[in-house]
């Protein structure tokens, strides 16, 4: 069994910030999370084939099964309001086929994988609760593969198993909830290697929560306060002055008496 290949194309986020800070629920500390989706990898039908014919049977028909439920854990050091590392645990699902050949018979192959992870993650802030991500690092994964045959279809090795050491990437868009909670939307490749020497990738769309912990730094809006206008203080009565008494006008003093001209 065996992934198709495929390039990775998936571009970093440039972190050249010249605008005004942007508020954030923190811009560093500790944080935890899980997340869980849809994973999803292609099945090498033609190398199922070719293998098959290499041992002088034809494949008549295959049926794969392609798409899994995958989930991982994780958590996580901000550094800064742009860049965390971050480190966990995965699970991408089981994926599988059935090819049907003849002479009659069947193989049927499986493949579990899991592991860990350990990457760099940049963040660009959108707005005060929305902001874009991309991450690159390495993955750890252990394939557990489960191969069996009926009719003229033998199985050597029923059980290979395989741990390695890839390449993984990922964008994806956060929410901040409130001073503690974000929500999470993901897409990541994984790049593994099956235990028979194959090798492929994984893809997992994923939906998932993030806890921040210790002290939030969110600024705290201030509290409204109604207006107390000052308090109005009585203007002291005027002090009031008694007149002194009105003094009396002196008589006016008689006139002499003119005689008339004779």
């Amino acid at each position: 069994m065996k992934f198709q290949k495929s390039p990775i194309a998936l571009a970093l986020l440039a972190l050249g910030m010249l605008t005004a800070p942007m508020a954030q629920a923190q811009d560093s500390g500790w944080y935890g999370g899980a997340s869980v989706g849809r994973s999803m990898a292609k099945i090498d039908d033609a190398r199922i084939t070719n293998e098959l014919l290499g041992v002088g049977l034809t494949a008549t028909s295959i049926s794969d099964r392609d798409r899994d439920t995958g989930y991982k854990l994780y958590g996580g050091y901000q550094v800064n309001r742009y860049l965390a590392v971050e480190a966990g645990f995965f699970d991408l699902g089981k994926f599988g086929f059935t090819a049907t050949t003849a002479p009659p018979g069947t193989l049927t192959g499986d493949i579990r994988l899991q592991g860990l992870n350990l990457d760099v993650v940049a963040s660009l802030p959108l707005s005060d609760s929305f902001s874009v991500f991309g991450r690159v690092g390495a993955n750890y994964a252990r394939a557990r593969d489960n191969f069996s045959g009926t009719g003229l279809v033998n199985v050597i090795n029923p059980n290979p198993s395989k741990r390695d050491t890839n390449f993984k990437a990922g964008l994806g868009l956060q929410y901040d909830l409130n001073d503690s909670w974000s929500a999470r939307l993901e897409a990541e490749r994984y790049r593994v290697n099956d235990a028979v020497g194959n090798k492929g990738h994984v893809d997992l769309f994923s939906l998932g929560l993030v806890y921040r912990f210790g002290p939030k730094s969110r600024p705290v809006a201030p509290r409204a306060v109604a207006y107390q206008p000052p308090p109005v203080v009585a203007a002291p009565a005027p002090a009031v002055v008694a007149a002194p008494p009105a003094q009396p006008m002196p008589a006016a003093a008689p006139m002499p008496y003119v005689a008339p001209a004779p």
